[in-house]
């Protein structure tokens, strides 16, 4: 790894998997971003956060990002591993570049000796430390809503409108602040997927909020 500045960060850059347009957001992944902002605004220091264009599309992107507006990038989570960390390296070079809670494969991969620190939740030779996610600020819980919908009964024929139902019942979820969960009332033996029981479904629905259906 290089070695690292000691100045003061003028600004900066927070990136993860959650950055690049290929990538994906997990909560994990989001809830050790939180973490990090915590602390940069107890500190008083300027930050930007990188998002996927698949993911936030009206965010500021890394294609975006002008490299010479930051002193310092810092990489959250997530393994570090592969072209697209060791491009962040190439492009912003002349930043003090630091991964946190982040977990190491190979030390000796362009990917992890491009950061000029390195402070990972697991690697090689080291005692795993706890999950940054796991100290990220509590947010009031969100309601948690059951969707069970039929794409199948054919047998009403012409009339038949649930495709139409689902895709207008799912777009408007998808804008809601709610904890969404697919369910099937259809009963299995022998699928781990499906409930044997219907006093397990039942269950499942008594810890619900509320349950959108079209049967």
């Amino acid at each position: 790894m290089h070695k690292q500045s000691r100045t003061a960060p003028r600004r900066v850059l927070l990136t993860g998997w959650f950055s690049f347009r290929d990538g994906e957001a997990t909560a994990g992944d989001v809830l050790a971003l939180h973490r990090v902002e915590t602390v940069l605004r107890g500190s008083g220091t300027p930050y930007d956060i990188a998002w996927s264009p698949g993911f936030r599309p009206d965010a500021l992107h890394l294609d975006d990002a002008r490299p010479h507006d930051y002193s310092h990038l810092v990489f959250v989570c997530g393994p570090l591993h592969g072209p697209q960390v060791e491009e962040l390296h190439r492009r912003f070079s002349h930043c003090v570049r630091i991964a946190v809670g982040t977990s190491v494969i190979d030390p000796d991969e362009p990917a992890v000796t491009g950061f000029h620190r390195v402070l990972a939740r697991d690697a090689p030779g080291s005692a795993p430390t706890e999950d940054l996610a796991a100290r990220a600020p509590a947010v009031p819980p969100r309601p948690v809503v059951g969707v069970i919908l039929t794409h199948g009964q054919h047998e009403y024929g012409a009339q038949r409108r649930h495709a139409e139902v689902a895709e207008r019942v799912t777009h408007w979820l998808a804008g809601k602040d709610c904890a969404r969960l697919e369910l099937e009332t259809r009963l299995d033996t022998r699928d781990w997927h499906l409930n044997a029981t219907p006093a397990q479904v039942q269950s499942v629905l008594a810890r619900l909020d509320l349950v959108v259906t079209d049967r």
